[in-house]
């Protein structure tokens, strides 16, 4: 097992910089093609989280508090639609702003409008985000997601770019999905990972099997391997706060990896510039998920101390370093 790279002060602020250079070669990777799924023509977000040890009822009932709860945050129509506990089913809509960018004498912003649809069944629950709308420069300019953010309008011919204009409208879309799909990932306990690809089968919920859930190990934050995060190769997903239905939770959209500061453990994530930041910065400690490419799980679940981290430049990646108090590793 190799041993992480031990740093000085002086290497951390070069790797930091190495970090902040990788992520911005192609910030806009994760937004891409296929990052915006549709469905016969519709765009349909879809997430399943498996919880083989939880009946129905279970996931249902948890469900609706979680999704009662976060509808009223938002103080408007914002309200649960239909809910048949028979047979697993919640929808709901959503109502909310969501914003490009915020400065001391402007806001761009549009409000959003979607339909939560919840399915659930023995051990395995299934999220769909759908219907999605646009009410923009206070309902003067409307949109549907179809006609504004598919691969179609938003990716340039080769599908290797994001179309100027139409960018901050799939950036702010997809991390608005994949906020929703951890939210309620972490209110079941399933610890699943945000995504905004679409399942692989449009098979019912209630014919997929479940899948066997992953056998968790406790490591020594010296045990750490650097192969364990391979960068570019999976999402770093951060939640602060202990309560399943009051947490933030965010993903870290520049990736990050493992490494030493001074002899100690620590975790680098990074913030892509236009990522909000202010929940990060009031927090003293906080969790690091990372999930691999593909994978509906964790496989590196670590507990963090924040520690002191260099002060970003305007317009770059913001790197936060957290000290590695607890580590469990899932197989």
């Amino acid at each position: 097992m190799k041993d992480l790279t031990k740093m000085t002060a002086a290497t951390l602020l070069c790797l930091l910089l190495s970090l902040a250079a990788t992520a911005q070669e192609n910030p806009d990777a994760r937004y891409l093609e296929g990052a915006v799924p549709e469905v016969n023509g519709k765009v349909v977000f879809s997430h399943e989280y498996a919880l083989e040890r939880m009946t129905q009822d279970e996931i249902f009932d948890r469900t609706l508090a979680w999704m009662e709860k976060r509808l009223k945050e938002n103080e408007n129509n914002s309200r649960i639609l239909f809910t048949d506990k028979e047979k697993g089913i919640i929808v709901g809509l959503d109502e909310e702003w969501i914003v490009f960018k915020q400065k001391a004498l402007s806001l761009d912003r549009t409000f959003v409008s979607c339909q939560l649809t919840v399915a659930c069944q023995p051990g395995l629950c299934r999220f769909d985000i759908e219907k999605v709308r646009y009410e923009y420069r206070e309902g003067e300019e409307e949109y549907t997601a179809e006609e504004w953010i598919t691969d179609k309008y938003a990716l340039n011919k080769t599908k290797t770019k994001l179309v100027r204009g139409l960018a901050k409208w799939r950036r702010k879309t997809v991390d608005f999905v994949d906020d929703q799909f951890a939210r309620l990932g972490e209110a079941l306990g399933a610890s699943a990972a945000p995504t905004a690809r679409p399942v692989e089968t449009a098979t019912a919920p209630a014919q997929q099997p479940a899948a066997r859930p992953a056998t968790a190990r406790e490591l020594e934050p010296g045990e750490l391997t650097a192969d364990m995060m391979p960068a570019s190769s999976g999402k770093l997903v951060i939640a602060i706060g202990t309560d399943p239905f009051n947490q933030t939770v965010m993903t870290a959209n520049s990736g990050g990896s493992l490494g030493k500061v001074d002899g100690k453990a620590v975790v680098f994530a990074i913030l892509s510039p236009d990522q909000p930041h202010e929940a990060l910065d009031q927090a003293s400690e906080y969790t690091v998920r990372f999930y691999p490419n593909g994978a509906t799980q964790p496989s590196l679940e670590l507990q963090c101390r924040k520690m002191p981290s260099p002060e970003a430049l305007e317009g770059m990646p913001r790197t936060y370093v957290g000290e590695i108090i607890k580590a469990t590793a899932f197989q």
